[in-house]
Order: structure tokens, then sequence, then C-alpha cells
């Protein structure tokens, strides 16, 4: 690697949305590597992106287990010394319940990946983050973590507030994350924002959606490789900024 040369990471990036932005970041010819806790899946992602013309590497990474985010870090550091763009990207969710019908247990799965995974990662790359001239950290939110949109009954999103309370609320704190990293290293330059990809057709909604995983990915490369001009603290979408 050249020492102009940048390189991002991102998780869940063997399919959907997260694949679609490892495409768009290395069409920019930044290296990318595709985080992914199914071997198979990732191998073979990555293997669908190098027959375009992508650089891309695969890397295990399954992002509630400690120990494989720290050796993904570790292998990182060795191999590259440092990382310039990190795209926090896996998610789950759980299956259409009420709120007063859903247990804790349900709740504490999504939030192992969608909230203590994107943490653990963070924590894991912020030293080589820090070791790049204009580090970015995009975070993968969605427009049902928005409070001003769940708690408004005349919003189109406020009805899944009544069916996914695991889902909605991991985004909520999800962005909040956000602001908290991104108050933290302003001074340092490295840029921070939760990003909203909008009702994309993916797995997770079994192909309900109404965009593309590709028009979804377009804002976070957007913000992945936004200038030092760029914001931080923000929650984004492709036309403009989200209600909290």
């Amino acid at each position: 690697m050249t020492t102009s040369q940048k390189t991002a990471l991102i998780t869940g990036a063997n399919k959907g949305i997260g694949k679609e932005t490892a495409r768009g970041l290395a069409a920019l010819g930044i290296t990318v590597l595709i985080g992914a806790r199914n071997a198979e899946r990732g191998e073979a992602a990555t293997e669908e992106l190098r027959a375009g013309g992508a650089d891309v590497r695969f890397v295990p990474l399954d992002v509630t287990d400690e120990t494989s985010v720290q050796a993904a870090a570790q292998h990182i550091d060795a191999t590259f010394g440092r990382l310039d763009i990190l795209v926090n990207n896996a998610a789950i969710s759980a299956g259409p319940q009420k709120p007063g019908e859903t247990p804790a247990a349900a709740v504490r799965q999504v939030y192992e990946t969608n909230v203590f995974g994107v943490i653990a990662v963070t924590h894991a790359m912020l030293p080589l983050l820090r070791r790049s001239a204009a580090a970015r950290i995009v975070n993968m939110s969605s427009e049902l973590g928005s409070l001003t949109h769940l708690a408004d009954p005349g919003s189109p999103w406020s009805g899944y507030s009544s069916i996914l309370l695991p889902y909605c609320t991991s985004k909520s704190a999800l962005n909040a994350i956000t602001v908290l990293y991104a108050n933290e290293l302003r001074a340092e330059g490295i840029l921070v924002n939760a990003v909203s990809p909008g009702y994309c057709a993916t797995d997770l909604n079994r192909h309900t959606g109404i965009r593309t995983a590709e028009e979804g990915a377009a804002v976070a490369v957007d913000l992945a490789t936004a200038g030092e001009d760029g914001p931080t603290g923000a929650f984004l979408a492709e036309d403009g900024p989200i209600p909290w």
C-alpha cells in the first residue's frame, strides 16, 4: 500500500448495502476490507467485487465476538499500519412484535450487533484511525432511529415503533453513540456521522424495500470520503439532515 492509498473497513460487507458501499469506495481507488462473520459469504463477495476490478480483501469479523474484533484490528495493523475509513454497517433486526410483548432477550440480541458491536469495533479500530491523516467513521443508521419521526403519529415511520422495538431503539442508541464519538474526535479531525440509506431492498426486510442497495450505499460513500469541511456529529440521508 502506498502512503496515499486509503484503506476502508466495512462490517457486514458480504451482502446488501455493505457490499454496495464496498463497491462504491473501491471504485474511488480505495482498498476495501470486507468484514464478515461468515467466511464463505465473505470470500464470495470478495471474489465478486474483485472480478469487477475492485481492490478488496476479506477480513473475518464477527462484531459480537471481542476476540474476532481484536484479531481483525491486529491484522489491519500488521498489513496496512492504519485505517482511513470505518463503516459500521453490520446490523440485525427481530421479528415484528408489539413493545408490550417484546422480551428483553430479543432486544438484547439486536443490541449485541447494532449497538455493542459498533462500540467494540470502533474502540478496536480507533488507534488505527488516529494514524490516518483524515479518518472517517460512518455509522449505518435508519430513519427508524429518529425519535422525532417515531413520536409523530402522522409520520410514515411511526407505525414501525409499535412493532420493531429492538431495531428502532438500537438505531436511536446508535445515533447517540455517533454524537458522542464525534464530540470526542472533532478536535483530531476525525469526522463521525450517522447515515440513513432509506428503505432499501435487503435481506433485513426480505427485499420489500423500494430503493436498491446501491442507492442506499451512496450516502455512506459520500460521508466516508468527505473533505475536512464535511459534517460531523450529523444524522443524514441522501437529501439532507434527518431530525433526531
